[in-house]
């Protein structure tokens, strides 16, 4: 377990990391039954998932998705797997997806790949959630990584300002850095907002943190996800252990 992403497995290679993803993804892919309604998460972890469930629909696997981005959309749509909308499946059976990081607690921070307001949207539109990691993103407490907080375009500035004094109030300070796609050019999302990364550090109760950024009106919605996830697979050098309960059921 690392409190930095990266820190373990530090002689991980390049090859290696993605063949864990791909083996997190594999495993949570033997869940998955004729007939589900899924929803399909963003990112490079989740985009082996979708691979891997493309393969599976090549074979017969009758399932429905809903992507989560505009970037998995494609991706589906390229293999052939049937999608829909949330408008049109508003329940799903199962949400498999990335994280930046996580902790014991199946707390997670999302968002690096600026997906994460459609990523929360499906998740809790699902009766479980499992999340792919390799074991890097695994910490003993949330922060390491940046905190996206997508943001209205509108007052965009004074809604910065409101998040550092809520975070200040809370012991966190760190620098806030309004996400670019390219110099220059801000980075926006599929929903037309803005993207503000929060170097906070460990966010030791990401809880209060949470319930204080969902108040601030600008604030559109931000990567910690509590109480979403039901499961992680987490793939390491030793192969893909499983923290949570697959079944969804109470532990």
């Amino acid at each position: 377990m690392s409190d930095r992403p990266g820190e373990a497995n530090v002689r991980m290679s390049a090859f290696s990391a993605e063949a864990m993803k791909r083996a997190a993804a594999r495993a949570a892919l033997e869940s998955v039954t004729h007939g589900m309604r899924l929803g399909l998460g963003s990112g490079s972890t989740a985009a082996h998932f979708v691979d891997l469930l493309g393969a599976r629909v090549r074979e017969g696997l009758e399932v429905i998705c809903v992507p989560t981005s505009e970037r998995t959309r494609a991706q589906a749509e390229s293999l052939g797997i049937s999608l829909s909308t949330l408008d049109e499946t508003p329940q799903l059976d199962l949400t498999v997806d990335g994280a930046d990081e996580f902790d014991a607690a199946l707390r997670l921070i999302k968002g690096g790949g600026g997906a994460l307001l459609r990523e929360k949207i499906v998740a809790a539109a699902s009766t479980r959630m499992f999340v792919i990691a390799d074991a890097t993103k695994e910490v003993r407490t949330l922060g390491a990584f940046p905190l996206p907080v997508e943001i209205d375009r509108f007052g965009a500035r004074s809604t910065m300002l409101h998040i550092e004094r809520v975070a200040r109030g809370l012991g966190l300070i760190g620098p806030l850095t309004m996400r670019d796609a390219e110099p220059g050019e801000r980075f926006i999302t599929d929903g037309g907002h803005y993207i503000v990364d929060c170097a906070f550090g460990a966010i030791d109760d990401a809880d209060a943190l949470a319930a204080r950024l969902s108040a601030i009106p600008g604030v559109v919605d931000h990567g910690l996800f509590i109480g979403l996830a039901t499961a992680i697979f987490i793939a390491g050098a030793e192969g893909v252990r499983i923290l949570g309960n697959i079944s969804g059921d109470p532990l």
